[in-house]
């Protein structure tokens, strides 16, 4: 059981200035056996997801909190010097309810308080305290600062405001870092202690996890401030992530100071800030009994309008589809997107023809979502939707950059503004940028600089330990002592917060005002509010992310299009234009694509001149063929196109879904549709084998292996196969 719990701690999400990573930080807390620890970063709640769910797979209990600033007079004040900051106030969430109103609190600062920073008010904290733990902060918050400027009657009459608020919720915060002042405060916070009958709490602002990792977070301090030196730096190096003893002996004499982090760890109930999606309500006709019963509707006609003849198979794959899309509850979701796409066209914003897994539906082409019919081009249901494990629907959809925040304006304006925003993103220091920063703030030589950056592989998600592999970066950190400083530096700050931005794509939609799920905050160049958790995570608290990218592409394509009306008075309907058209095909059979898109890099037009295709299968499987994997496989395919190397099939079996590719396998697709043929595996599990392979899961590839083989046998086919 902990002795003690940090109260008072910032992570990477308190931009350059916090430079505790949320992983190292567990690790260290369970090296500490610390079963419990808070989270407070300024202002912000950017971290709290990750905090959570990383917290709960260590089995370590979550504290979610903030670091709040509290403006002076309140936030409509926006003129005095001194209302820029405001006082700081910790808040923890005591409970759900307590997670819900710091929510509240942190959007309504950022959205409505923003002034130099996200500031809240005492009237703000009347409205939302409750479920929520308080304590006094740093020298920043408002006791210490009437201590050191107006005096202890003041100081106290404050005490009893916060009192009178949050009861026995509310803690006086000593904290001793070496500072004078800390020294004359904590004497005073004592004394109020003892008058107002609030109970005291040490803490350590934690702001780096261990001792030595100060001088890479002053080097953060002075890239954040631009300064040449850190002389007036306010932190004094015991800012760190520090042992139950280390706090008992600057506490030894408060040791119920230390007891009363526990007290409040105690006070934290468990509770989950998880929430299955909630889908915001499509207002449906009276005449339908529910959203899917319109949204079946409209894809019945839709099919019709798109099929002359509605065939058996077309029909058992409509049914199919809708069956699915109504036990995993989604049809609004269907009927929202559709909406504002059908909304779109008539405002007369170019919509692409369909991305990603979506264009497999056969529901969302009867909808009008997608203009590819995913039967002739042997598109799958269950690479969107997997009918065996409930996930959420991902339809990316493309519009023209001119007309994209036409169509965002139109889904504001009719689901309403508290219900629909953006999506936060975090430009972090990488391995490289840190190094480029390390070096000059502390003024190493660029010529040495860029040697050490040359040396980081230039690759995605690259690390310190990857650039380690290389023996000439290994070397040159072990013969140099200022490589050795720099790089030492760098590798406490990389992945450190640099900055906020915006999702390029994602919007969210929400069934109610968003601060009842997530908490929000401003965005710069943007009409919507930001949520404040990222976009790969923000599913996991409700919320379901809908992409609306603006693409260049398609203005250019609207471009033309106008053009050509405009010169020729012809009128082009982009979506029922030939994929036949043999001049068409002339100029890729000559590489004359320069400005078309994925077909104008000059190895792939090389390839074009070599393939001399002939019909929209060869583009599609180029396309699929031209990235680092598949590449080899090129030349093959090529002399089999042209007849200069015979087609051969795995397995007879294999050659119905094979043949338009001539017996090489190229798609995922083909994956899942030789699984289930030769092995007799479902759409679900033949799904679950294409991610699988697509990101590498070894464990999961074994074992769905041995079932393929197994399958395979009971079909008669030979283990050689």
């Amino acid at each position: 059981m902990s002795q003690f719990v940090h109260l008072h701690l910032h992570t990477i999400y308190s931009a350059l200035d916090g430079a505790a990573d949320i992983k190292k930080l567990i690790k260290k807390a369970k090296s500490l056996n610390m079963n419990a620890m808070a989270i407070t970063d300024h202002g912000n709640m950017f971290g709290v997801l990750e905090f959570f769910l990383e917290m709960k797979k260590a089995g370590l209990k979550p504290i979610i909190g903030c670091e709040t600033y509290v403006a002076r007079n309140g936030i409509e004040n926006v003129s005095a010097k001194e209302d820029r900051s405001g006082h700081h106030l910790i808040l923890l969430a005591k409970n759900l309810v307590g997670y819900h109103n710091l929510m509240k609190l942190i959007s309504k600062a950022n959205l409505q308080g923003f002034f130099y920073t996200p500031r809240i008010d005492k009237k703000m904290l009347e409205e939302h305290h409750e479920g929520l733990i308080a304590s006094s902060a740093c020298l920043g918050g408002e006791i210490p600062q009437l201590i050191m400027n107006k005096g202890e009657d003041e100081a106290l009459e404050a005490v009893l405001w916060y009192k009178n608020l949050f009861g026995d919720d509310y803690y006086l915060e000593m904290m001793d870092h070496g500072l004078a002042e800390q020294m004359m405060v904590n004497e005073v916070l004592v004394r109020l202690s003892e008058k107002s009958g609030v109970k005291l709490i040490a803490t350590n602002d934690v702001h780096y996890v261990d001792k030595e990792d100060f001088e890479a977070h002053k080097i953060l301090i002075r890239i954040n401030t631009n300064k040449d030196d850190d002389s007036d730096l306010m932190y004094s190096g015991n800012e760190y992530f520090k042992s139950y003893d280390e706090m008992y002996e600057l506490f030894k004499d408060y040791p119920e100071a230390l007891a009363n982090t526990v007290e409040i760890a105690d006070k934290v109930e468990e509770y989950s800030i998880e929430h299955d999606v909630v889908l915001p309500a499509f207002p449906t006709p009276k005449e339908y009994s529910d959203d899917f019963e319109y949204m079946a509707f409209l894809a019945r006609e839709g099919v019709k309008k798109r099929y002359p003849t509605v065939t058996d198979e077309i029909k058992e794959r409509l049914e199919f589809e809708l069956e699915t899309i109504k036990n995993m509850g989604f049809a609004g979701y269907f009927l929202i997107v559709q909406d504002y796409i059908k909304k779109a066209r008539e405002m007369g914003v170019l919509v692409g023809p369909g991305r990603g897994s979506a264009a497999g539906s056969i529901v969302a082409y009867g909808l009008g979502i997608t203009n590819i019919d995913p039967i002739r081009y042997g598109l799958l249901f269950e690479r969107f939707l997997n009918p065996d494990r409930v996930s959420m629907p991902d339809i990316d959809v493309d519009f023209d950059d001119y007309g994209r925040d036409k169509v965002i304006e139109y889904v504001i304006n009719k689901y309403g503004a508290e219900k629909v925003s953006q999506i936060v993103t975090f430009s972090k220091l990488g391995t490289k940028s840190s190094v480029r920063d390390v070096g000059r703030v502390l003024g190493v030589e660029l010529p040495l600089v860029n040697k050490i950056a040359k040396l980081i592989p230039n690759a995605p998600n690259v690390t310190f330990d990857d650039a380690f592999k290389d023996k000439a970066f290994a070397d040159l950190y072990n013969s140099d002592e200022k490589v050795k400083k720099v790089v030492d530096i760098a590798r406490v700050m990389d992945g450190n917060v640099r900055g906020t931005g915006v999702h390029a794509c994602g919007v969210i939609i929400g069934k109610d005002d968003l601060t009842e799920y997530v908490p929000l905050a401003r965005a710069k160049d943007s009409m919507l509010p930001v949520v404040q958790y990222e976009g790969g995570v923000v599913e996991r608290v409700g919320m379901l992310k809908m992409d609306f990218l603006g693409l260049k592409t398609l203005s250019i394509i609207k471009d033309c299009i106008e053009l050509i009306k405009k010169r020729f008075g012809k009128v082009i309907d982009i979506d029922k234009i030939s994929f036949e058209d043999e001049k068409t095909f002339q100029l890729y059979q000559r590489g004359e694509t320069i400005g078309t898109f994925q077909f104008e890099s000059e190895g792939m037009r090389s390839w074009l001149r070599k393939l001399k295709p002939t019909v929209i299968d060869d583009l599609i499987a180029m396309n699929a063929l031209f990235r680092p994997g598949p590449m080899p496989f090129i030349p093959k395919f090529i002399a089999r196109k042209n007849g200069t190397e015979e087609v051969e099939y795995p397995h007879k079996l294999a050659e119905p879904i094979l043949k338009n590719t001539y017996g090489i396998m190229i798609y995922q697709e083909q994956i899942m549709l030789l699984s289930q043929q030769l092995a007799n595996f479902s759409k679900g599990r033949a799904d679950e084998l294409r991610k699988a392979m697509g990101k590498k899961k070894m464990d999961i590839i074994e074992k769905l292996r041995s079932e393929f083989i197994e399958g395979a046998k009971a079909n008669g086919i030979e283990k050689s196969v």
